[in-house]
């Protein structure tokens, strides 16, 4: 299925939110698996990380790369990656930053290089192709946020009220 890019980034966001992921980690994975997609890299990649939360890399790639930033010399940061951290996410989450990246890969680890002064090229891609089986467990997991729709969940303040007064 073709979706819209905000689509597919607004959907994977929200999954990982209902998966339990907390909101800045759920938007940068939103984010990170579009560029996944786009890439055309393995679908079943992005399944793995949602169903390892609360743990895995939807929390630890964030956090890896603000370290890594903290490690700064002039506008270069660099740092590693652990295959274990990574759960082959790595390169869509380097992708997802707003200015150029690097990753050399050896054995289990990889080293990565963020050039903090130089502003990413965006690609705009209008569609995306999301294949339905992964696009059915996004919406499972995003359907989480939701709560029931009953006369005691709309009093407690949920959906858009009981009057209409627009």
């Amino acid at each position: 299925m073709k979706c819209s890019a905000n689509e597919v980034m607004t959907l994977a966001a929200k999954a990982a939110r209902g998966a339990g992921a907390p909101p800045a980690q759920a938007a940068d994975f939103g984010i990170a698996a579009l560029r996944h997609l786009q890439a055309g890299r393995e679908v079943d990649t992005l399944a793995d990380a949602l169903e390892h939360l609360p743990t895995g890399p939807i929390l630890l790639l964030p956090l890896k790369l603000l370290r890594i930033t903290e490690n700064t010399r002039g506008d270069v940061a660099r740092g590693e990656f652990s295959r274990a951290e990574c759960g082959g996410l790595a390169q869509s989450y380097l992708d997802a930053q707003p200015y150029e990246t690097m990753m050399e890969r050896s054995g289990d680890s990889a080293r990565v290089t963020l050039f903090l002064d130089k502003p990413k090229a965006t690609h705009i891609s209008h569609r995306v192709f999301i294949p339905d089986r992964l696009f059915t467990l996004l919406q499972t997991y995003a359907a989480r946020m939701l709560v029931p729709e009953t006369d005691a969940s709309r009093q407690s303040g949920a959906g858009a009220g009981l009057s209409d007064n627009d």
